[in-house]
């Protein structure tokens, strides 16, 4: 009895100890194929981060050089999309900061710093010429000064408003037309043209984006323009650019 008692703890121990190993076996696998399966999606989810394009400020396609600011801008579309003013992916101005209006719209940067000084939009189909030519003529040197129209921004300029802009470095102001879509970034006291400056028909948007040196000295002094990228938007005729002055 002894001898068939002591067999049967045998037996019964050796099938603890058998499940056992299995279960661990099975257990061992599942867990392997588990923490296989998580490294994979680690790895998967690094290479997918790695692979993410970068955003730079205000979205534009490079990231600025040291010491510059980054901007871009938006010229409103027809009557129906506004513009849109941003700078050191800041915004400035837009239809969702509800800031923007029929006319010339303006912002004015400390040229230096990058502070926001002000946001001003002008009507130039049923407004006055008068409140834009008294504002122009408040700016200080060291201002950089970031314009785009919505809708109509040149029915009601005359040569003193035009002249005014002129100053600030554009080119285009001359000959803006009705309904013209037009974006510049400029500053007050410079000595050359802008090259910060694109103008289209009604029916465009016009996208600008660029990098500036922070301080307006180098934006006024500044010779050697190389440009970071050219391209056209897929499936309109907008047009995008981004430059950058060399350092002072």
């Amino acid at each position: 009895m002894r001898i068939a008692g002591a067999a049967k703890l045998v037996v019964v121990i050796a099938i603890f100890l058998l499940t056992f190993y299995v279960i661990s076996q099975v257990f061992e696998i599942k867990m392997d194929a588990n923490l296989g399966h998580i490294f994979a999606r680690s790895a998967l989810d690094a290479a997918a981060r790695s692979t993410k394009p970068p955003r730079y400020k205000c979205g534009i396609s490079k990231a600025c050089p040291e010491k510059h600011f980054a901007f871009k801008m938006s010229s409103g579309a027809a009557n129906v999309v506004g513009p849109k003013i941003c700078v050191e992916d800041n915004v400035l101005m837009s239809g969702v900061k509800n800031n923007v209006g029929r006319g010339i719209n303006m912002a004015l940067v400390n040229g230096k710093t990058g502070e926001l000084l002000d946001t001003k939009f002008f009507d130039m189909w049923g407004g006055d010429v008068a409140p834009l030519i008294e504002f122009l003529k408040t700016i200080q040197d060291g201002t950089i000064v970031l314009m785009a129209t919505y809708d109509d921004g040149a029915t009601k300029l005359n040569e003193e408003a035009r002249r005014l802009i002129a100053e600030l470095g554009s080119t285009s102001i001359t000959n803006l037309g009705f309904r013209d879509n037009w974006v510049f970034c400029g500053g007050k006291g410079i000595k050359t043209k802008s090259p910060f400056e694109q103008v289209c028909d009604s029916l465009t948007s016009w996208n600008l984006a660029a990098c500036i040196n922070r301080g307006i000295a180098c934006f006024i002094s500044a010779m050697h323009l190389f440009k970071m990228g050219i391209y056209c938007s897929t499936g309109t005729q907008s047009y995008f650019q981004v430059f950058s002055f060399s350092s002072c």
